[in-house]
């Protein structure tokens, strides 16, 4: 068995990465989890040295040791951003920063080590404005599209189709304490007024669907599920109770382009979501280089634990 490691960075309570971990001990895959924004330099430590190899030395975490060339693959998941011990002051910012670009910077330049995926790649891809260009240039069906900040050009493009506006980042947000989800949702021009103003605003075409798709690519690899909401439901994100899910194929056009896709960003892994027409019509609505898919593969039916364990243990795409 090849006694390299595999590098698993998430967060505290992430039962998606558990579940990858599991499969890799079952498969006596060396692990090693750690939530570098929370973990170093308290719990965890490094020391890297440069060689004509590039990185080489330790990083030290949970009681292990592992060296930092011999990582065979590491999974960015979803770890929490870097802070520093005391207070919020100018040193504690300036040590968070620190740490982001001495550990993060080791850690995203480890010689033969392949990346699920990078961090630099996912941070590039989440834009939603870059992903719709490389949509478009790839072939794919996109909405009309219009981000702006004038409300007279938002109100010009809410007035020519139906339309809905989406954020362009899903941060969290809270409301009375308590976190909410800010869904794309229909949108016309009496409800607009100035504080369109106050920032950027993405508002696009709705699309006439009768289902979405999420398709979840992992190296070569494309597994896609219908989802089917209730009538009337604009995101079905907002309706997980009331979903029912059918594992479908990819059509051959599309795998290809969704594999494009993730080449042009750099990516190993995507969740891709369409809303699909009558006609069968697959509309690109956006990708997300690190979505969650462990609840997909339940309701589903997909194997994508699987195609995530023999990525990182394999170290190649699959």
């Amino acid at each position: 068995m090849d006694g390299r490691p595999v590098l698993v960075s998430t967060e505290y309570e992430d039962p998606t990465a558990d579940a990858v971990i599991t499969e890799l001990n079952r498969r006596r895959v060396p692990v090693l989890r750690l939530d570098p924004g929370k973990d170093f330099p308290t719990a965890a430590r490094i020391a890297a040295r440069l060689s004509p190899g590039g990185w080489t030395g330790a990083l030290t975490a949970s009681d292990r040791t592992v060296e930092l060339g011999g990582i065979r693959a590491l999974y960015h998941r979803r770890p929490s951003p870097y802070t520093a011990p005391g207070d919020d002051g100018q040193a504690a910012r300036f040590a968070a920063q620190e740490n982001r670009r001495g550990l993060g910077g080791v850690l995203g330049a480890l010689p033969g080590c392949l990346y699920l995926s990078h961090p630099q790649a996912i941070a590039r891809a989440e834009y939603k404005p870059a992903q719709l260009a490389a949509a478009v240039s790839l072939g794919l069906t996109v909405p009309r599209t219009l981000i702006t900040s004038d409300p007279a050009e938002a109100k010009t493009f809410t007035a020519e189709q139906p339309t809905i506006y989406k954020p362009l980042h899903a941060d969290a947000y809270f409301v009375d304490g308590e976190p909410a989800g800010i869904w794309a949702a229909p949108v016309e021009p009496g409800e607009l007024d100035d504080t369109v103003g106050r920032c950027a605003h993405l508002f696009q075409q709705q699309v006439p669907k009768v289902a979405d798709v999420r398709a979840v690519v992992v190296g070569e690899r494309v597994y896609c599920a219908r989802i089917t909401a209730p009538p009337g439901v604009v995101d079905w994100r907002a309706e997980y109770r009331n979903l029912t899910y059918e594992p479908i194929d990819c059509p051959e056009g599309m795998c290809l382009a969704l594999l494009r896709f993730l080449a042009h960003f750099g990516l190993h892994y995507g969740a891709f979501d369409f809303a699909v027409t009558a006609d069968d019509l697959w509309w690109f609505l956006e990708c997300n280089p690190n979505g969650q898919w462990g609840w997909l593969e339940a309701a589903a039916g997909l194997p994508i634990t699987t195609a995530i364990a023999d990525l990182l243990e394999n170290g190649v795409r699959t």
